[in-house]
């Protein structure tokens, strides 16, 4: 066995689909699917008459944690799992368990409010600050073979998006499209073949290593002008994942480029975010 898993239990059927696709992504990788729930799981607390007693949400929690490791060994008999339940928030629970994980995966509602480990602002807090990386999951995420894609700065190319990509890639038999963009500016109105030239030089030069590497993984290189979120958002179409990427420097710490956040809200599959130096 290598590595652990963690993935969030919260009953919602965008967690069951993370329980899923963290079950397929544990297996893969040999390692420990640990099933997480944490009882204080509302992101926005609501006032009831009757709060049920505390035994009867233990009891409830071990019950959802029983349930979806049944689900994930039912999908992955050969998996190992263990399950945790704590009454904290979520996103304490996770950033805490982060810490001994290789990844995080949560269930993702996409471009609305959400709640529990759904990617409304435990999602959104979980992936900025995280120390692994953390794979956002929909409800609706299909089982596509078409490539990874991750988005790539030349000028700071961050290697650790290019190995989290490569590795999975290499795991699953699928291709990495990795792209870059530039934004045209008053002196370049047309951008011309000059930027796209020096765009693919760079994009070669940034994944040589990893071509070398993982042999078996077939790539495509893009370099094209307009928006990075843009043209991230419209390759997810039909992708197996995108991956985009989160500064690990302490003053940055808790936030998310303004490409990271487009994308993890209006992706349509799922979205790893990787802290990457």
């Amino acid at each position: 066995m290598s590595g652990r898993v963690v993935v969030g239990v919260d009953g919602s059927e965008e967690s069951v689909a993370a329980v899923d696709w963290a079950a397929d992504e544990a297996a893969s990788r040999g390692a420990e699917l640990r099933l997480v729930n944490a009882s204080l799981w509302q992101e926005h607390p609501v006032v009831v008459a009757v709060q049920p007693a505390r035994d009867v949400l233990a009891e409830r929690a071990q019950d959802l944690l029983g349930a979806m490791t049944e689900r994930a060994r039912s999908r992955r008999s050969t998996l190992t799992t263990s399950t945790e339940e704590i009454e904290d928030a979520p996103g304490t629970v996770l950033l805490s368990a982060s810490a001994h994980a290789d990844l995080v995966v949560l269930g993702s509602h996409g471009f609305s409010v959400g709640t529990g480990f759904t990617a409304g602002s435990v999602g959104q807090a979980v992936a900025a600050e995280s120390d692994c990386p953390v794979v956002l999951v929909r409800e609706s995420t299909p089982g596509e073979d078409g490539p990874v894609v991750v988005g790539l700065d030349i000028l700071s190319p961050g290697e650790e998006l290019l190995d989290f990509a490569f590795a999975f890639a290499a795991r699953h038999s699928v291709p990495v499209r990795v792209v870059h963009t530039w934004h045209l500016g008053p002196l370049h109105p047309h951008g011309g073949s000059t930027g796209e030239q020096a765009g693919m030089a760079a994009l070669s030069e940034a994944v040589r290593s990893f071509r070398e590497r993982f042999p078996e993984v077939k790539v495509e290189l893009v370099a094209t002008a307009g928006r990075a979120a843009g043209h991230l958002i419209q390759a997810a179409t039909g992708s197996t994942m995108v991956v985009v990427g989160r500064r690990r420097r302490h003053e940055l710490r808790g936030h998310m480029g303004a490409v990271t956040h487009a994308v993890i809200h209006h992706a349509a599959g799922p979205v790893a975010v990787v802290p990457h130096t």
